[in-house]
């Protein structure tokens, strides 16, 4: 999860030092056509054997759905801190708890309840509305961690149906289909080394979700889930130190309420989990 965290951060950084060079959508399809160029030794069997209507249709939604986030990602990243996009970022597991309860029928404990109210006032600490005057890169990002939510709720229903490795494949095929009539209709040609930094994003991003992957298999996510927190220090010293962007106090203490919200919903779900899964003692084996 350490190095997860070093990873996202890195992609972090290299959008935000292309200062919105290249347009949102240009620069998005990029960096998902280099990500399913290394997916394909997935992608291609999966296609070969094709699937259901309504596993296609669920593709093609969250395909949408992620195209509309990862355009208002980038160009938050081109308008405010990269430890404000960070922190307002750790709103996407809330969302997905929350939508879990609204659509998926999961419920909400009362402790649960007030974690979510934890980490939506961690939010408003760190944007501070009505204190300070909000950039459109502020609610850009909003809108990104709420539509990553619903993504990831979709991700969810789907690896139900077909190996997670293939929703992460069709996930990069699909946005980089959903992204090339946008970015066609924004083109401005890029240099080298801009498609050459834009690579790298997409190596970054791919090894972090690969970690990730290794961490949760390795320990329970009531470990790995404080050290994302990790992530949020990492993005304000690079701020600070590469892009002279000043520490604020705020995004830090804000960030950190919401990951003390995720982690203790993380480790309530843990518990219950092995609540079920522990037999009676009184059973006889078998």
């Amino acid at each position: 999860m350490l190095v997860t965290g070093l990873c996202f951060v890195a992609v972090n950084g290299i959008v935000r030092g292309l200062e919105g060079a290249l347009p949102a959508p240009q620069a998005a399809f990029i960096r998902f056509l280099f990500g399913t160029g290394f997916l394909l030794p997935v992608l291609l069997p999966a296609l070969r054997r094709g699937f259901s209507a309504p596993v296609w249709q669920l593709f093609a939604l969250r395909g949408v759905l992620h195209v509309m986030a990862v355009i208002g990602w980038f160009y938050a990243m081109s308008r405010i801190t990269v430890a404000e996009v960070t922190a307002i970022g750790f709103l996407n597991p809330i969302m997905v708890t929350v939508g879990a309860a609204l659509f998926l029928g999961e419920k909400l404990a009362a402790r649960r309840i007030a974690a979510i109210f934890v980490a939506l006032l961690g939010a408003l600490i760190v944007l501070r509305p009505g204190i300070r005057e909000l950039d459109p890169g502020h609610l850009s990002q909003l809108g990104a961690s709420v539509t990553f939510g619903v993504s990831y709720l979709l991700a969810k229903h789907l690896s139900d149906r077909v190996p997670a490795a293939v929703v992460v494949a069709m996930m990069s095929l699909t946005v980089s289909v959903g992204l090339a009539p946008l970015a066609y209709a924004v083109w401005v040609p890029p240099s080298i080394a801009q498609i050459g930094w834009l690579g790298l994003v997409a190596v970054f991003a791919t090894l972090g979700h690969y970690t990730m992957t290794r961490a949760f298999a390795a320990a329970p996510l009531t470990v790995t889930q404080p050290v994302t927190f990790l992530q949020l220090i990492w993005a304000s010293l690079l701020g600070v130190l590469v892009f002279h962007e000043p520490l604020d106090g705020w995004v830090i203490l804000g960030g950190g309420l919401m990951i003390g919200a995720i982690t203790y919903i993380t480790w309530r779900e843990a518990r219950k989990r092995a609540t079920t899964k522990t037999p009676p003692v009184d059973v006889t084996k078998a």
